[in-house]
This record gives C-alpha cells, sequence and structure tokens, in this order.
C-alpha cells in the first residue's frame, strides 16, 4: 500500500508537545478566538448543562457555609423522601396490578403482559416511573412460566424492595451532614442506634444495659468489611451494595412475617440475619466466656482459647503486637476485628488482617523466612503429639505452588487473593488443628 507523499511530509512537519497545559496558557489560547464567537459559544445553551465534577466542602472555621451546606442536604432528601411511593400508594400499586391480571395459571400463578405492564405505569404516576421500567419486565419476563408474560408477584416484591431499599438509602444519608457518600464510625453508630425502635426483632428483647454492645458489634462489622485500610470511613454506596444495609433492615419486617409461619421457619430466618439480637448475643457471648478474670478485657492467654484453642503462640503474639490493647489486654472492639477474621477467613478484608501478621518485617509481601518463622511452631506442636514430621521445603513449596505468585521468590496480599487458596494457606500457618486437618485430608476424605 502506498502512502500519499503529500500525507507524509505532513506528518514529518507536525510537533505535538506532551508537556501540560497551564490554566493561564488556555485562557490565552481562546482569546484568539473573536469576542464575538466567543460570546455566541458561551451563550450556547449547551453550557448550562456542564457538570460540576468537584464542589470542595467548606472548610472547618466556616460555619456559615457548612450549616447552610447541612440544611442544603437535608432538604434534598426530604425531597428525594416525598417523591417515593408511600404504604398507602403501594397498596394501589397492587390494586392496579390486580386489575391488569391477563392469566392466571392452574398453580394461581398472575401473570401480566407488556401492554398492561405499561397501562399500569401509565396508570400510576411518576412516583413509579423509576421503578416500573420496560427491563425490569423483560427481566422478570425470563423465569415467567408462561413466555411473554411476568408474574404480578414479582413485579410487587420488587418494587416494595426497592422502595424499602431507597427508604434506607436516603435514611442512612441523613446521617452524612457534608453530603460526601461517607459515613464516620460515631456516624453509623447514631443511626444504628436511633432505627433500633424500628427494628421489631431487636427492639423487642434488647435489654438497656446491652443496647451499647449491640450497637458496638453491627458499626464494627460494618467498618471491618467496608473499610480494610482503617481510613475511618465507609461509603454509603458500599453499605447498600453489598446488602449489609438490607440486612439490618431486614429485621423491622421479621416480626410481621413471624406471625404467618410457624416457630421454626422463623427461627431459621433469624439465624440467617447475621444482625440479628440473637447473632450478636452469641458473639458477646464468646468474649464473654474467653474473659476469665471479668474484667471486660481478654489477655493473650484468654485470647489463645479462642475457637480450637490450637492457635500458634506465635500468632497470638503478633496479635497483641499489632492490634491496639490497654495494659497489654484487648477490649471488645479489637476483639471484634479479631473474631470477624478469623471467622471469615476466605473474604478479602479478613486475609488483609491476616496478612498484615504474617508479614512480620512489614515489608509487604513473604518469603520463605515467614513462613518458617509460623511453621516453627506448627512444627512443635507436631513432635508434642508424635504426629508424623512435615518437612518445611515440602510445606514451603506446595504453598507456593497453591498461590502461584507472580514473584516466584514473594507472596504478596494480592496474590493470595487471586489464588483463592488465601484461607488455607493463612489456617496452616496460625492454627495447629486446621493444619493437620490439611495434612490427613486425604485420608479424612477415605473415612467420609
Amino acid at each position: 500500500m502506498e502512502i500519499d507523499p503529500e500525507l507524509m511530509e505532513a506528518f514529518k512537519n507536525l510537533q505535538v508537545s506532551m508537556r501540560p497545559i497551564s490554566a493561564e496558557e488556555l485562557a490565552a489560547f481562546d482569546e484568539h478566538t473573536p469576542l464575538k464567537e466567543r460570546n455566541e459559544k458561551q451563550d450556547h445553551p449547551s453550557y448550562s448543562k456542564i457538570p460540576r465534577f468537584f464542589d470542595p466542602p467548606p472548610k472547618p472555621e466556616d460555619k456559615i457555609r457548612q450549616m447552610m451546606r447541612r440544611e442544603a442536604h437535608s432538604i434534598s432528601l426530604q425531597r428525594q423522601a416525598f417523591m417515593l411511593p408511600d404504604t398507602d400508594e403501594l397498596n394501589e400499586l397492587w390494586k392496579v396490578l390486580q386489575d391488569h391480571v391477563d392469566e392466571t395459571t392452574e398453580a394461581k400463578v398472575q401473570l401480566i403482559e407488556f401492554d398492561s405492564f405499561i397501562k399500569v405505569t401509565e396508570k400510576l404516576g411518576e412516583k413509579f416511573e423509576f421503578f416500573l421500567r420496560p427491563r425490569l419486565f423483560l427481566s422478570l419476563m425470563v423465569n415467567s412460566p408462561v413466555p411473554g408474560k411476568a408474574e404480578v408477584l414479582s413485579i410487587y416484591k420488587y418494587v416494595t424492595g426497592r422502595v424499602e431499599l431507597e427508604q434506607g438509602r436516603i435514611g442512612i444519608s441523613f446521617y452524612d451532614e457534608m453530603g460526601q457518600g461517607v459515613l464516620q464510625e460515631v456516624d453509623l453508630e447514631n443511626y444504628i442506634r436511633d432505627i433500633i425502635p424500628t427494628l421489631a426483632q431487636v427492639s423487642n428483647y434488647l435489654e438497656p444495659s446491652f443496647e451499647i454492645f449491640y450497637v458496638c458489634t453491627v458499626v464494627k462489622k460494618f467498618f471491618f468489611f467496608l473499610d480494610p485500610l482503617h481510613t475511618g470511613r465507609i461509603r454509603i454506596e458500599d453499605a447498600i451494595i453489598t446488602g449489609m444495609l438490607s440486612e439490618v433492615l431486614e429485621l423491622r419486617n421479621e416480626a410481621k412475617e413471624s406471625e404467618e409461619k410457624d416457630d421454626q421457619v422463623a427461627e431459621e430466618n433469624e439465624h440467617r440475619n447475621w444482625f440479628s439480637l440473637e447473632s450478636v448475643i452469641a458473639v458477646y457471648d464468646t468474649f464473654l466466656g474467653l474473659d476469665k478474670d471479668h474484667n471486660g478485657l481478654l489477655s493473650r492467654d484468654e485470647l489463645a482459647k479462642y475457637g480450637s484453642g490450637t492457635l500458634t503462640s506465635v500468632f497470638m503474639d503478633r496479635v497483641f503486637e499489632v492490634s491496639r490493647t490497654f495494659d497489654k489486654e484487648m477490649d471488645y472492639k479489637g476483639f471484634l476485628d479479631f473474631f470477624f477474621a478469623l471467622e471469615y477467613r476466605d473474604k478479602p478484608p479478613a486475609l488483609h488482617y491476616l496478612f498484615r501478621l504474617l508479614d512480620v518485617g512489614q515489608q509487604g509481601f513473604l518469603t520463605a523466612q515467614n513462613l518458617s518463622y509460623f511453621f516453627e511452631d506448627i512444627a512443635r506442636q507436631i513432635k508434642a503429639t508424635n504426629a508424623e514430621q512435615v518437612l518445611f521445603q515440602d510445606l514451603k513449596d506446595e504453598i507456593f505452588d497453591m498461590v502461584k505468585p507472580s514473584d516466584p521468590m514473594k507472596i504478596t496480599v494480592k496474590d493470595l487473593l487471586n489464588s483463592e487458596q488465601g484461607e488455607t494457606v493463612v489456617s496452616i500457618l496460625i492454627e495447629y488443628q486446621r493444619f493437620s486437618a490439611y495434612e490427613n485430608r486425604d485420608e479424612n476424605r477415605a473415612n467420609i
């Protein structure tokens, strides 16, 4: 293919500068544009639609602007809340859907066609436009028992669920006074404390003296999973996307649902919700069970009895080196971080926590030396129990084979997460019972 000589010459003469352009140079460049043309450009309707990408919050000393910003944020949230369907309007949604049922199957499943779905949307008005969109119908139609139709009950459940979620988002956003979309720990504490009266499965049985521990446990779980880098803030969007906020708000409806179900099913539903009062009490009881001297703090020896009671000595030393302690003892908040890390070892926040303990030199990676340091305690327990000896070199090679790090000499936390073997790796280094179970995995499978 021949290239046009004139085009080639133009490319040769083209000079491109890669240096940054200052605001002054950009303004000067615009000065070359005739004044009349500049004014016409500025008057163009599209200029009014250019969004503002960043609006810095007022400084702490600017009290008036801070107050105005909080007020504006509050008014905006109130307007959003007003635009959501209320209970009467949701009841009206059900009635209108019933009026537009196109078919009822033998299993008494009510179905609606797309044309009728559009009529429902038009009849209900603007408050439902955001929820009753054509793509909702198409997504529900895929799982419908009759092609081309959607289940009426599924439509209703979707809308009510989304409304509850939006109500939750708006409610929690009131505690973000500056409207930045984030909450500090004290903000979330205030929110949880304020909504407890609306959580029937909590407020009906919560002793006033236990409220502080309930709030502390719930808030700590939010921050453990949503703020693994310890910035002191969590994004409201993350609380919604992960489903954690929805799980808390589900406790509002548990009492109503339990009236319609037998006691066994209601109890199972409560167990599935981590934020139920029973789940939180179980965590607190674990703490109390370890606190043998009943001083409200856990010593190293007391915490070492956690779980199987076979956590290695070097690991426990690292826990107390890294964690915040009071006279070398751990409080309930510190215990919650420890608890979540060991109970959810397959989750990224837990692996971040445990990796930090394994990374003794704070290098950002683990080497054979790190692994050897933690294996020495495992080896001592192997000898004490007269179990079959394991060579460190074999274990080290096995760990590196499992993780397959990008650098064959180092294991980073990213390598652990990508390998999907992080839970196994950390467990066999910090807990003898888990190590023993791993070493005897083939025998255990044969006995099943």
